[in-house]
């Protein structure tokens, strides 16, 4: 058996690195701080519009909100603890209650008026069309001018 010198900083540094570790496998919630994770959403672009799928297990639809202002969507929804029978006594009790909220900026300018949404399956899916001027044209490509020119003869416009 060999002696060692006690370091009390390696001990130190060994707590250090397994709270770093605990800390970094395990999610503390911060009060205030959004959490991406309780809406996840996929924004989708096509030429004419964008497509807005938000993943709300249990939520009902009345109990979503949907508004834009401007280019920015802002999609909320709350369940309320009253959902469950009072007085309930739970062993385990997972499921969420209270609300979530996403809010995501466009990149172009949409028209609000003439968005839809529809809700099936615990997801709710927004189509946002984009602003006429945003939309992408196509221009026709003609052969040549189009003008029949006589050889020799100029034109001059003063």
């Amino acid at each position: 058996m060999s002696l060692q010198r006690w370091d009390p900083f390696r001990d130190m540094f060994r707590l250090r690195d397994a709270m770093d570790r605990l800390l970094e496998e395990s999610f503390v919630r911060m009060p205030g701080v959004p959490q991406a994770f309780g809406m996840p959403i996929d924004v989708e672009e096509s030429d004419n519009d964008y497509t807005v799928t938000a993943t709300l297990p249990g939520f009902r639809p009345e109990d979503v909100n949907v508004s834009i202002v401007g280019d920015t969507l802002t999609i909320s929804a709350e369940k309320k603890s009253g959902d469950e029978q009072q007085g309930a006594n739970y062993l385990l009790r997972e499921r969420r209650t209270g609300s979530v909220s996403r809010t995501i900026t466009f990149p172009a300018r949409v028209q609000a008026d003439a968005a839809s949404a529809r809700y099936e399956n615990g997801e709710l899916i927004l189509t946002v069309p984009k602003a006429e001027e945003m939309r992408p044209r196509q221009v026709k490509v003609e052969i040549g001018s189009g003008k029949k020119e006589l050889a020799g003869t100029t034109s001059s416009q003063s």
